[in-house]
């Protein structure tokens, strides 16, 4: 609806929606069937997001193969094995019995590249990276679109990408910025599941908005 005004209750409903949101893992997945019209309206959600200089630097590959899935789930496990031994004694116990991705318990992958454009881009000549971030803003459109359908999506960034180039049979120019596994769900969790298991604890807004300078008194470490 082009020119629309939103409504007071519109701001609050997708603020419901971004709040909801949450990084699904495979024990969540159900193995009912994300049909090729659901599909195609994450994909649109994705062709809205910005890009810098409207480059729309992005392509998707949907994998349903189990045998495509599988190759990739190898990846995964020998990648994170890897990512255990960056943790030391008690926290890399409770890494190893981390849940960290759906790739096979999912129905549908979706994997999402960086395509990037030959010549200059307007907007991207001194930030070069704005290619990626936009391709980062179309993910975030399918996430938040998944929601609010109700369908759950998991980002495992736990890949090596060349492998999954690959295995997809991409271009080297490629870049591999997003492996989401998408699928109905059991439930919602109420909040983030790191959060749950204390893995981290939730910023305090106070401590990452600043005005007019940055303040180190926050982060003494970084100053």
């Amino acid at each position: 609806m082009p020119g629309t005004f939103f409504s007071a209750e519109d701001a609050d409903l997708l603020e419901t929606v971004l709040k909801s949101r949450r990084d699904v893992r495979g024990n969540r997945f159900t193995q009912e069937e994300i049909t090729d019209l659901e599909l195609d309206k994450l994909i649109d959600a994705a062709l809205y997001g910005p890009s810098v200089g409207f480059s729309q630097p992005w392509e998707f590959v949907i994998i349903r193969d189990p045998n495509i899935k599988s190759a990739i789930q190898e990846i995964f496990s020998q990648e994170n094995l890897k990512a255990a031994d960056q943790f030391q004694d008690q926290k890399q116990q409770e890494y190893l019995r981390l849940k960290l991705e759906g790739i096979s318990e999912a129905p549908v992958n979706l994997a999402v590249f960086y395509n990037p454009m030959n010549g200059p881009v307007l907007g991207q000549t001194s930030m070069k990276e704005m290619g990626l971030y936009s391709v980062v803003c179309a993910v975030q459109n399918i996430w938040l679109m998944a929601r609010a359908m109700n369908i759950g999506v998991g980002w495992v960034s736990i890949l090596d990408p060349q492998k999954v180039n690959e295995i997809l049979e991409l271009p080297e120019s490629r870049r591999l910025v997003a492996y989401l596994c998408v699928g109905k769900v059991t439930e919602f969790a109420e909040l983030p599941e790191l959060e749950t298991l204390r893995w981290e604890k939730r910023k305090h807004k106070a401590s990452l908005v600043f005005k007019d300078r940055y303040d180190s008194r926050f982060y003494p470490e970084n100053s």
